[in-house]
């Protein structure tokens, strides 16, 4: 018999509230979470699980080994914040320039509450689950070096599924989904135009780098809308572009920076190709030289069509189908929940926070320094996730 997790959750949703709160007060970045850390221990203090730190990272896994035999489901949260200083004028606030920008605050209580219900029935449990508290989402990076310590393999076996929820801006209780590509793979393209200095005023006696690399920023936006095709689309976006020293001073070289959204595998090798052609091609033809580096950061977050339409059916027979709003298009946003899909089928689906009086609409996105995400979710939130490795352990 399946267990009433919904009403199970509300029973300490207020702990789970002041978990949120607290981690929100005291945000961290990147890899090495020690105070993050330290709280999801103590939250995950006396339940029956097998516990295992990082050793390269600040991250925590934790196995709950059901009564019964049966294979093994991971559940997902990541917990690092953003360098955002916060402007929501919350009480709780951060005061220490950070911010939980992404709503990774609410992902970890969110997951504590799962392993509090899950553990509550592990006798009646048919098979493990593997809770994954991830640093290092919003880079460097946490899931691979998560999976290189072992992640896939703590209970001696590939996990035969992986579910994770991110929080958002939208109607609130609302879960969202889509099979196939949910959200962009994220590449970095590092551009250095080399050319030959000289005075600001002679410049037909230096190669002016600037000029070449500004002309090749814009190039590479009519590439992206001229050779991909727009269902299968490229955003890219320039953050930085460096060069000089002095405003009379020609350059020897200039540089730019660029973050790219892909959502097909294909498309990860074909942009690097016509990226180091359209440059080598327009640095040459001003005489000079460009060097092109491009790396994939993170892979397209892919969904399985199969498990999609399991947390589909099952989210919709726990909330009613008045709370499934399937997703049209994917997100162009980037995740690092895909290395686990990547490994493991699964699905990475998308809850909406907005609270009373914000506009979903309208209403400022995950990142910005205003967003605000309602924690009276988290009830529904950790219920979602026990549910959906109850009843996939149950098939076995």
């Amino acid at each position: 018999m399946t267990p009433s997790f919904t009403a199970e959750a509300a029973a300490f949703l207020p702990d789970l509230q002041n978990l949120r709160r607290d981690l929100h007060r005291n945000p961290e970045l990147g890899l090495d979470l020690p105070y993050t850390q330290g709280r999801v221990l103590d939250a995950l203090e006396g339940l029956p699980l097998r516990i295992i730190t990082g050793d390269a990272l600040s991250s925590v896994v934790a196995v709950l080994e059901g009564g019964r035999p049966g294979p093994t489901v991971l559940l997902r949260g990541d917990m690092d914040a953003l360098p955002v200083t916060e402007e929501t004028g919350l009480d709780f606030a951060s005061t220490n320039g950070s911010m939980h920008a992404c709503g990774h605050d609410l992902h970890v209580s969110g997951l504590v509450g799962a392993a509090r219900l899950l553990a509550a029935h592990r006798e009646d449990l048919p098979g493990s689950v593997v809770f994954m508290f991830q640093p290092g989402e919003e880079g460097p990076g946490g899931a691979a070096p998560m999976i290189a310590e072992g992640l896939l393999e703590v209970t001696g076996e590939k996990p035969v599924a992986a579910y994770g929820i991110h929080v958002a801006p939208g109607p609130r209780g609302v879960f969202s989904y889509r099979p196939g590509p949910a959200m962009a793979g994220f590449g970095a393209l590092d551009i250095t135009v080399r050319g030959r200095g000289g005075h600001g005023s002679k410049p037909y006696m230096a190669v002016d780098p600037v000029a070449v690399l500004v002309e090749i920023a814009q190039a590479l936006q009519t590439m992206v809308t001229r050779q991909f095709d727009v269902f299968d689309p490229v955003v890219l976006s320039i953050g930085k572009i460096h060069a000089g020293t002095a405003n009379n001073v020609i350059p020897d070289t200039a540089h730019l920076e660029a973050a790219v959204r892909i959502l097909s595998p294909a498309n990860e090798v074909r942009f690097g190709e016509a990226a180091e052609r359209l440059a080598a091609g327009i640095a040459s033809a001003h005489g000079a030289s460009a060097e092109v580096s491009w790396r994939m950061e993170y892979p397209v977050t892919m969904n399985d069509p199969e498990e999609t339409a399991f947390v589909a059916d099952t989210l919709g027979g726990m909330f009613g189908p008045e709370r499934l709003l399937p997703m049209e298009q994917p997100l162009m946003g980037s995740e690092d929940f895909s290395f686990v899909l990547a490994e493991v089928p699964g699905c990475f689906f998308f809850l909406g926070t907005s609270p009373d009086g914000v506009d979903p609409e309208t209403a400022v996105w995950n990142h910005a320094p205003q967003v605000l995400f309602d924690d009276a979710v988290l009830g529904d939130q950790a219920a979602a996730l026990a549910r959906l490795a109850w009843d996939r352990l149950a098939r076995g």
